[in-house]
Formats: structure tokens, sequence, C-alpha cells
């Protein structure tokens, strides 16, 4: 049975985020991203969802330790994507968890990569699945795909017991303060410069949130269609794999306006300086 960590925003300990939801996440100082692995655990049965990097498996296993969940009770490992600060740790989590029945569940066009890890558990796409997972209690996650955001096989995953959303890098952003939580004013909410805080703070998060995603997705479209996925998903939080867990209903609205109006996402902000790039032939 877990024990529910202390709920508050501090990153050092693991956090509860509700009914069997734990932040179990570590800070890259050397990328300068906060990197959000979870745990969803539902009786003795538990699911790691984008387990982390291989430097930082000792930081999310101690937490999953300190969370009251033993290894031998992960029965699932659910991968957004296929980028080593999610699959890194694939080999390591394979030798603590020792069940012959793990799984691991991704969208198809990622197990080409994730194979590359390790192929010790079988690797079930979501299409197999039904595109949910379910614990014996009958409680589930759900898996939505959003395709090119930013891979070819990204989706998002809906716990229906919380109506948390682990949305992968989608809503990531580098940094978050010393708060795994956004924090947003009632200024960050009006219309204004978000390159220069009227309130004079570091950074705009908001500005941080569309620097990142016209850096970290391929297209304008990409995002867009991502985002009106996203609006069809009844959540109550969004939890990214980087940056800052959203958990108020008109800050997860802002957030969801501010990228589905982003331009110049990837190689669209590319062509938008080069025009040229469009005429040239090879």
């Amino acid at each position: 049975m877990n024990k529910q960590p202390e709920a508050v925003g501090t990153a050092d300990r693991p956090l509860s985020l509700g009914q069997g939801v734990t932040w179990v996440g570590f800070w890259d100082s050397e990328a300068g991203l906060r990197c959000n692995p979870y745990l969803v655990c539902d009786g003795d049965e538990a699911v790691l969802i984008d387990g982390g990097s291989r430097p930082d498996f000792s930081t999310v296993m101690m937490k999953v330790l300190q969370a009251g969940v033993s290894p031998h009770q992960i029965k699932a490992l659910v991968y957004s994507h296929f980028d080593p600060d999610l699959c890194g740790s694939l080999p390591n989590l394979e030798d603590m968890i020792r069940r012959p029945d793990l799984v691991l569940i991704s969208a198809a066009p990622n197990h080409m990569f994730i194979r590359h890890y390790s192929t010790t558990s079988r690797m079930v796409s979501l299409a197999e699945t039904g595109f949910r997972f379910r614990f014996a209690s009958g409680r589930e996650l759900r898996f939505t795909p959003t395709p090119f955001a930013h891979a070819p096989g990204s989706f998002v995953t809906f716990d229906t017991a919380t109506a948390i959303l682990f949305t992968g890098d989608l809503f990531g952003s580098p940094g978050a303060g010393d708060s795994i939580f956004l924090s947003l004013t009632p200024t960050c909410h009006t219309d204004h410069d978000r390159a220069h805080c009227p309130e004079g703070r570091g950074t705009c998060p908001l500005h941080d949130l569309a620097r990142f995603h016209k850096q970290v997705m391929p297209s304008t479209l990409a995002l867009r269609h991502a985002m009106a996925t996203v609006r069809t998903i009844p959540f109550k939080a969004l939890a990214p794999q980087h940056g800052a867990v959203i958990r108020e209903e008109k800050d997860a609205e802002l957030a969801i306006r501010t990228l589905e109006t982003l331009e110049n996402v990837g190689i669209d902000g590319v062509v938008a300086q080069d025009p040229q790039l469009t005429d040239r032939s090879y």
C-alpha cells in the first residue's frame, strides 16, 4: 500500500497530486529542465509514466521508494515518446522491477526507437491495449494520440480517477522556479508583452512555455492539432514531462490559448526567417 507524500510544492521529495498519483521527478541541471516522471498507484498495482533519464535513475527510484511503493508493484512503463530523458533509465527499471509480465506501453512508431534502450520487457502498442490500461479496480489510464507533438508517436495519458492529463512534452517549459506547480498572477491573464513582465519577475512562465514549444514542436499545425485534441479531454490538471504542473482551470485555459495561437513553430519559424527555403530546388 503506497503512503501519500505531503502535498507541498518543493522538489526534494515525492509529491502527491491526488488519489494515488505521485510526482517522482528531478531537476536536470545540465539541460536546465525539470523532468517529471509520474507514478500512478491503485491498490497493489502501479504504473510509471515517462520514467526518466539514466543518470537520474537513482533519484527517481528513491522517490518511488519514499512514496511507499515497491518496484515489484510496477506492472507497466508508459512512454509518451522515445527521448532519452524519458527512456534512458529503462534497463535500470527492468533490473529493479524484475517482473516477467512487465509491459512497456507506447505508440507503435515509438517502439522502433525504444527497443534500442532494452528488449527485455514486452512492448505493447496503444492499439493493442485498446488505448487504455485498466487496473484491477476498474480505474483506467486512457491514451490519446497527439501525432508529431513532438514525435510521430506522441500521445497523452488521462487518469480517470483524478482527471489528471499526463501530456509528455506538451505544456513543457524550461525551469519552473522552486515549485513544481505553475504560478500565475492576475497580471499574467492581461494583454501585455510577455517578453517583459510588468511585475518585474525574472522570467514569464508563458513566454518560456511559448519559447519551448517553438523549439521542440515540429510545426504550427502539429501543435494546433494537439491543442484541439487536448480540448476534447475532460482534464482537471495538466502534468507535463518538463516544467510545471498546471492545476488551475483558468491557467490551463490560458496555456492552451497561448499554444493554439502560437505562430512560427518549428520549421515554420525557420521558413519565416528565410522564405526562399520554400523556393529552392535540390
